[in-house]
């Protein structure tokens, strides 16, 4: 889904896909854009840090999975399909804590490339047939849930982002050798300090 010679330049600015309709390549550019981002912000982190919960944050990996899962189910909705059991199962399962960084992202490489042709088995004429969503089947479209497979990827893809910078962040505090708080403190005690006494030889 990515294209490497434009690597500066966001999915969708790349006229990329000008053959699918408007509406799917939306969708299309921005589930690319959530893979480039997972891949150059969490693939380096460690499978403890991708369960880590810094300040009582979701996991990264909570976020990557619940993408690839979440995307099954909206798609599911938009085929005008209910849950089965192995996705209710799927779900239930997305905030254990023994994720492992290449599970965590083969699966979420293989949803984005199972969703994307999903998405463009769609007629763009049916945009407006009604759909439902979850047991209570509340009320939205076809076109609606496109646009939200869009938007909630890219919700969590920013929340996985940001928590991933913040690991990184304090694992380079914790290797820097002195924590920023530490020199922060001594510096203000150098600003704060009373000048001693000069000695009777300094001050003749």
């Amino acid at each position: 889904m990515t294209e490497p010679h434009h690597v500066n330049v966001e999915p969708w600015l790349r006229g990329t896909h000008t053959d699918v309709d408007a509406v799917q390549r939306a969708v299309i550019h921005a589930l690319a854009l959530a893979e480039e981002d997972i891949a150059k912000w969490c693939a380096s982190l460690t499978d403890a840090e991708l369960n880590a919960r810094p300040f009582g944050l979701s996991p990264v990996a909570f976020h990557i999975r619940h993408i690839a899962r979440s995307l099954d189910r909206l798609l599911s909705y938009a085929e005008g399909t209910q849950l089965d059991a192995t996705q209710l199962a799927a779900l239930r399962t997305e905030l254990d804590a023994n994720a492992t960084r290449d599970e965590v992202l083969a699966e979420f490489r293989a949803a984005l490339r199972t969703s994307a042709d999903r998405i463009l088995a769609f007629a763009p004429g049916h945009y407006n047939v009604p759909r439902g969503v979850g047991r209570a089947a509340l009320p939205t479209t076809l076109g609606g849930l496109l646009v939200h497979c869009a938007d909630h990827t890219q919700r969590h893809a920013g929340q996985a982002v940001t928590t991933a910078k913040l690991l990184v962040a304090m694992r380079l505090r914790e290797t820097s050798g002195t924590p920023r708080n530490t020199r922060s403190r001594a510096k203000r005690r150098e600003q704060h300090e009373v000048p001693s006494e000069p000695s009777s030889s300094a001050a003749t």
